[in-house]
Order: structure tokens, then C-alpha cells, then sequence
């Protein structure tokens, strides 16, 4: 066990765990103001109900031994054998409750992405009954094959932090909720306007911040890949900033806040899985070409006419899809290299494990919105959505005048 690592580890699953509140602001600041609580609360609620889920089965599911490179056994379940040393921990430099805790703050987010997508119009109940579902059910696995021994690692897929286990998984489902919930009252005809942009420029500074932990936490040593994952998790979110604003200006005509914020989101989502694979120059170019693709992926939602609030599918999906096939083209630390480095298959075992994600998790996500709406129902009730969530389902306001 080294001191320095189990330090490290541990402080980057705080800045992980942060980044969770970080993301409701985020959010909240861009929704209506009758649903800022509401919204805010989706993400903030995960933090417990994820946390007990990982801790009692979950965890388990992603990180126990093999069962046909498709999922976990229950070994670790209600966390025996997870203790204060290194036995049956991954990492063999941390205790293993180190390398639990830093996996569940992973955990918590996911899930709190996928709210961007459905936002405003879901009721609580039926949030929370297919979050856990959604853990168990589509999280585990995924991040079974790609981290816990499974056959994308197996493979020899690159997810450095979280590409296809966070990013693509959490669009995927975001694209089967609209699709199963369908748009807001009113999509179309009545503008759709952020109420509080400062409050979603915050969201955005504390998720850049808490994303050092995100990235450079995954090496799960404080070494050298660490700083360069640290460093190249800095200059994509920069470059995809101005480039998203580049975009923005040419086909909009104005640069504006929220599209500084969304880009630098854009370029923090391009460069998790390769953020310790690629050296910083190339992570410049990922960065600037995700945010031009993620701009993109938005404007195009209204030419498809599906209702993604918050446009989760624009910026993690077109980001996560972008940035792992980059892993593929610009790999160049450590034993496996990518295209441009003299190892074309790499580029098709990254396509591989795109397909297999959208495929696996868009499928299993509708499957699950489809139960829970033939059960408890999804959708708020048309007067509570036109009241707002945050009367109708917390009976609380966000702003007192």
C-alpha cells in the first residue's frame, strides 16, 4: 500500500464527489425558474441513493470476479472483503475501500447526467425506481467490461476515465428517455429560456475543477501519468471553449456564456478517455475538434425534433463517441499505441466498443423506461408540469419575491 497513492486517490474521489452538486447547478441554472429545485434535487438525491445501491450490490456487479466477461459476481456484495488493506483490492497501491469510494463517486454522476435529457417534466418516484434500476442493470455492467475485468478490457478497448462507461452510457439513455417521454409542453411553441446562467457558468467552474479528480484521479497513482492527465484534461476543456464559441458565432452570430460553459463541458467529456493515453498537444486537437462537433450535435437536435432539454445526447454522446475513437487515432503512453502511431487496429477495437455501448445501453435504457412507465408512469401530470416541479412534486419554491 502506498501512502502517497491512497492520499491522492482519496482526495480526487472529494473532487469527483463534488462534481456531482457541481452538475446540478449546472443544470439548474438552465432550466425555467418554477423548476430549478426540482432539477437540482434529481442530481443531489443520487449522491445517497447510489451510494447505498454501490455500497450493498453495485459495486459488486462492476468489480467482482468475472463471470463471463459480462458482469461481477457477488462476492463483494454489502462490501465483504473490502477492507482497510490491498486484499482483493484492483488497485494493488490502495486500500480497497480507497478504490471502492473513488468508483462510487463515478457511480453517482452517471446516472445525474442523464436528468439533463428528461428535465422538467419527470415525476420523482419514477426517477428514483429506474436510477436504481439503471445502476444495477446498465452501469454495473458497463463498467465491468471496460474496468472490472470484462471483455472490452479484455479486448484491449482505451477508457481511461470513463468514455464509454460515463459519457456514452449516460446519452444512450438519454436518448431512449426522450424518445420514451416525449417533449415538454409547449416544445415548439413557447421559448424555453435559462434562468439563471450565472448560477450555470458556477455549475460549469466547479465540474472543470472537480474534473482534475475525474481524469487525473484514474491513474490511480500520483505519478507522472497523473500530471499528464491533469494537464491534457485542461487544455481540451480550453481549446473546446473557444472552438464552441467559434461555431457559435459563425452560426448564430453571437458567442455567447452558455456556450462558453457548454463547450468547455464538451471538451472535458472528449478527453476522459484518453486523458492518460495522449500527450498534451493532441489533446489540444481533441478538444478543439469536440467542441465543434458537440456544437454541432445540438444544432442538429432540432433538425431530429426531439426534445433533449438540456442536450445531453449534443455534448456526452457526439463528446464521448468523439473522444473514444480519438483515444484510437492519437494513443501514445504506455504499452498500447493508436493510428498515427503505427497501430491501426487500435482505431477498430475503439469502433468496436462505441457500437457496443450505444447499442447495449440505448436498448437496455428504453427497455427500463418502457417498465417503469407501464408501472408507476414517467411523465408528471400536464398540470403539475405547467405548475413546475418544484411546487408540484417538493412544495417548495427556488426563489421567494
Amino acid at each position: 500500500m502506498n501512502a502517497a497513492d491512497t492520499a491522492f486517490v482519496l482526495m480526487c474521489s472529494a473532487l469527483v464527489m463534488f462534481m456531482t452538486p457541481g452538475l446540478a447547478l449546472f443544470y439548474g441554472g438552465m432550466v425555467r425558474n418554477k423548476n430549478v429545485l426540482g432539477t437540482i434535487m434529481q442530481s443531489f438525491i443520487l449522491l445517497g441513493l447510489v451510494s447505498i445501491l454501490w455500497a450493498v450490490v453495485a459495486y459488486s456487479l462492476a468489480f467482482g470476479g468475472d463471470i463471463g466477461g459480462l458482469i461481477g459476481n457477488l462476492d463483494f456484495a454489502f462490501l465483504d472483503g473490502v477492507g482497510m488493506d490491498t486484499v482483493n483490492s484492483p488497485a494493488d497501491n490502495l486500500p480497497h475501500l480507497a478504490f471502492m469510494a473513488f468508483q462510487c463517486m463515478f457511480a453517482v454522476i452517471t446516472p445525474a447526467l442523464i436528468t439533463g435529457a428528461f428535465a422538467e417534466r419527470m415525476k420523482f418516484s419514477a426517477f428514483m425506481v429506474f436510477s436504481a434500476l439503471w445502476l444495477i442493470l446498465v452501469y454495473s455492467p458497463m463498467a465491468h467490461w471496460v474496468w472490472g475485468g470484462g471483455w472490452m478490457q479484455k479486448m484491449g478497448a482505451l477508457d481511461f476515465a470513463g468514455g464509454a462507461v460515463v459519457h456514452m452510457s449516460s446519452a444512450a439513455a438519454a436518448l431512449a428517455a426522450v424518445l420514451v417521454i416525449g417533449k415538454r409542453d409547449g416544445y415548439g411553441k413557447t421559448a424555453f429560456i435559462p434562468h439563471n446562467l450565472p448560477m450555470t457558468i458556477l455549475g460549469a467552474g466547479i465540474l472543470w475543477f472537480g474534473w482534475f479528480g475525474f481524469n487525473a484521479g484514474s491513474a490511480l497513482h500520483a505519478d507522472g501519468i497523473a500530471a499528464n492527465a491533469f494537464v491534457t484534461t485542461h487544455l481540451a476543456a480550453a481549446a473546446a471553449a473557444l472552438t464552441w464559441l467559434i461555431g457559435e458565432k459563425m452560426y448564430a452570430g453571437h458567442a455567447t456564456t452558455l456556450g462558453a460553459a457548454s463547450g468547455a463541458v464538451a471538451g472535458l467529456v472528449a478527453i476522459t478517455p484518453a486523458a492518460g493515453f495522449v500527450t498534451p498537444m493532441p489533446a489540444i486537437i481533441i478538444g478543439a475538434v469536440g467542441g465543434l462537433l458537440c456544437y454541432s450535435g445540438v444544432v442538429l437536435k432540432s433538425k431530429f425534433g426531439y426534445d433533449d432539454a438540456l442536450d445531453v445526447v449534443g455534448v456526452h454522446g457526439v463528446g464521448g463517441t468523439w473522444g473514444a475513437l480519438a483515444t484510437g487515432l492519437f494513443a501514445s503512453i504506455g504499452e498500447t499505441k493508436g493510428l498515427f502511431y503505427g497501430n491501426p487496429s487500435q482505431l477498430w477495437i475503439q469502433a468496436v466498443s462505441v457500437l457496443a455501448t450505444w447499442a447495449f445501453c440505448f436498448t437496455a435504457s428504453y427497455i427500463l423506461f418502457k417498465i417503469v412507465n407501464a408501472t408507476i408512469g414517467l411523465r408528471l401530470p400536464q398540470e403539475d408540469e405547467s405548475k413546475g416541479m418544484d411546487l408540484a412534486l417538493h412544495s417548495e419554491a427556488g426563489y421567494q419575491y
